[in-house]
């Protein structure tokens, strides 16, 4: 990402947006005066990683829909995101179809009744795998930022695991502001 002073937020990328709004990155990225988008590489039925299985809370056995897609940003990939929902919830719905949902995913969970009350987000660093290397552009064996989201319902139930993996120049700035008392 060419502009080292990004600033985003996370709030728009999980609240539910209006019918026909366009996804949270292309608004965020006109905004900056450049051109957001993004391609869907697979949508599958799977058997989840064990960290996917632990944060959704699912037995051993059960089954995830994950949706992969690349980020661009000009045309240039600037992440690799992995949503990935239990197949319980996601099953029969468009998250389990390759096509684009319109209004986006966080719309379609919000009209099965599954709005992201508690979210709560983790970065680390790691190793890009040599698809990651290749879908972002890096050397293999290149370091990369990993952010991963976890969305609960009010009530603490897990509904969405997403793993963003990204170049290593890209930054993250998260601001906290103190709510009035």
């Amino acid at each position: 990402m060419s502009d080292h002073q990004w600033v985003s937020e996370s709030a728009p990328y999980i609240r539910p947006r209006a019918g026909g709004s366009s996804n949270a990155w292309t608004e965020e990225a006109a905004r900056r005066g450049h051109q957001g988008g993004q391609k869907t590489l697979s949508v599958a039925t799977i058997s989840p990683p064990d960290e996917v299985r632990v944060a959704l809370g699912l037995a051993q056995g059960e089954k995830v829909v994950v949706r992969r897609r690349l980020i661009l940003l000009d045309n240039d990939p600037v992440e690799l995101s992995d949503s990935y929902y239990p197949a319980s919830i996601a099953t029969g719905t468009r998250l389990a179809d390759p096509r684009k949902i319109p209004g986006g995913a966080v719309r379609l969970l919000a009209d099965l009744g599954f709005v992201g009350e508690d979210t709560v987000e983790h970065v680390r660093a790691d190793i890009a795998t040599e698809e990651q290397a290749r879908l972002l552009g890096v050397a293999p064996g290149s370091a990369v930022l990993q952010l991963v989201r976890i969305n609960a319902t009010s009530s603490g139930a897990p509904f969405e695991v997403s793993i963003m993996t990204m170049p290593p120049e890209r930054h993250l700035t998260y601001r906290l502001r103190r709510e009035a008392s």
